[in-house]
């Protein structure tokens, strides 16, 4: 789906990651406080919250730590405003870049990923240098297996409203219209589907192919963006 998530990663080495999950819940928190500060601390009219609350759920978070997540996003509790800030940047070669961040310092989370793009390939963009060849869309992943019909999931999707959908490996991935997506999540629960995600993501208009050497480079970026604790989600547009 052109995006490399924190949350994905953190699934796949769920053994390693264990000893590392109080930095995993201030991940989870900051889009729950987000959420609240946006939208209210009622996840049944917050769509967005509810979305950030499932996921806390799904890294089996305490309900103690969401409830403070959410009083610190309505002020209830004091605590620092938290922002989302998405960068533009190019990495190794003419790959474009959309780097997602979560961060109540941004002048830190700036600096942190300058260096990491400076130490790796990469170049720090202004304002419109990457974004102008992305589309935001609402983006639904329901996990898939040899019991399930893709068939039966492309109509489920059309029926429900869907603008696209792909297939990837383990993965079946439903594209809407941003304001859509609250409405399709919806009417696939109702339908019985099972969604494993659901969120607002980017695709590239113009895609770029790139050699094994520019790959390896990337990829040692990625990792290094990776590790910075604000970092959230990059989107490219290989």
């Amino acid at each position: 789906m052109s995006g490399h998530s924190h949350w994905a990663g953190i699934k796949q080495r769920k053994g390693v990651n264990d000893a590392k999950r109080a930095k995993i819940f201030t991940r989870l928190a900051k889009h729950i406080v987000i959420a609240a500060q946006e939208g209210g601390g009622n996840p049944d009219t917050n769509f967005k919250l509810r979305m950030a609350i499932d996921k806390a759920h799904e890294f089996n978070m305490p309900k103690d730590n969401i409830d403070r997540a959410i009083k610190r996003g309505t002020g209830e509790l004091s605590s620092d405003q938290i922002e989302e800030v998405t960068y533009e940047a190019m990495g190794p070669s003419t790959i474009m870049m959309l780097i997602k961040t979560t961060t109540d310092k941004k002048n830190r989370t700036l600096g942190e990923v300058k260096t990491v793009l400076t130490k790796n390939g990469g170049k720090f963009g202004e304002a419109g240098s990457a974004m102008w060849n992305f589309d935001q869309v609402g983006a639904i992943v329901i996990e898939t297996d040899g019991n399930i019909s893709i068939e039966e999931l492309e109509m489920a999707a059309i029926e429900a409203g869907a603008k696209d959908m792909k297939t990837e490996e383990g993965a079946f991935i439903i594209f809407t219209e941003p304001q859509e997506l609250q409405k399709v999540q919806d009417k696939l629960t109702a339908a019985g589907r099972k969604i494993s995600e659901a969120n607002l993501s980017y695709l590239p208009k113009n895609t770029v192919v790139i050699d094994e050497s520019t790959r390896e480079a990337y990829n040692k970026l990625l990792e290094a963006l990776d590790e910075l604790d604000d970092v959230d989600e990059i989107f490219d547009n290989l």
